[in-house]
């Protein structure tokens, strides 16, 4: 199956978002949250829409001692299939050590609504993740390696590997950002996609109250006949407007 290749706002990397604010709750815990609104939804570079917009909420309740939980919600729109809805659960522990963060978590996928029909796989699926970034005023690095037992449509293993550099630049606070990924899959005629490279160029600048916005330029080197015919693996342009609350 193609159709499911995340990130969430908070921790998968949909786009290029600024940090989320923080509402302080007392006894050490706080709460953060986003809300986009974008041209498209892509997850490592594969549309999780069928290139048509999506909605996203996405909120976070963390300690001061670094351990967190959260939640991600969007629309989604997988091709043969009923799935309409992603919701994604993650919790861990992250710490900053310096310039230096880890963040180590897991992440379960589900797809409420969807029902498998004949020949079709169950696509929900668990990920653990590893990220780690370091800030070097004004540049950040950051990486991620990631692993599913059973990836999406019964796939079997999945691996993720990406690393990438922010930069902020003096004029207008803008953030640069570049990516690069790879991903591995063991059943590829089930998933329905080859193991493929992921990129993307992007910019992030705030503008006032909460408000960012974002373009980028994502890309794999999956063919459309690798894809099965379908346009969802195709390199595309992307905007997003986002709030933080």
């Amino acid at each position: 199956m193609r159709k499911r290749l995340a990130a969430l706002a908070i921790g998968l990397g949909l786009l290029s978002a600024p940090a989320m604010a923080q509402v302080d709750l007392g006894a050490g815990f706080s709460l953060t949250g986003t809300a986009t609104a974008a041209t498209d939804y892509v997850f490592r570079n594969i549309s999780q829409t069928r290139g048509r917009p999506a909605v996203q909420g996405a909120l976070e309740l963390s300690h001061e001692i670094g351990l967190y939980v959260g939640a991600f919600a969007s629309n989604v729109a997988f091709a043969g299939t009923d799935a309409r809805q992603e919701v994604d659960i993650l919790a861990g522990y992250r710490r900053s050590i310096g310039s230096f963060t880890f963040d180590i978590g897991g992440i379960a996928y589900t797809y409420p609504g969807y029902s498998r029909q004949p020949g079709q796989q169950e696509i929900s699926y668990f990920e653990t993740m590893l990220r780690l970034k370091y800030e070097l005023d004004p540049v950040t690095f950051v990486g991620t390696a990631a692993w599913s037992p059973n990836f999406f449509g019964r796939s079997g293993d999945g691996y993720w590997l990406e690393g990438g550099v922010d930069v902020k630049l003096p004029v207008l606070d803008i953030t640069l950002s570049g990516r690069l990924g790879y991903q591995w899959i063991e059943r590829n005629a089930r998933f329905g996609t080859p193991d493929y490279l992921a990129y993307s160029v992007s910019a992030t600048i705030p503008i006032r109250y909460g408000f960012a916005v974002t373009a980028g330029y994502y890309g794999t080197d999956i063919s459309q006949r690798e894809c099965g015919g379908l346009k969802v693996c195709d390199n595309r342009f992307i905007a997003a407007l986002t709030w933080t609350f």
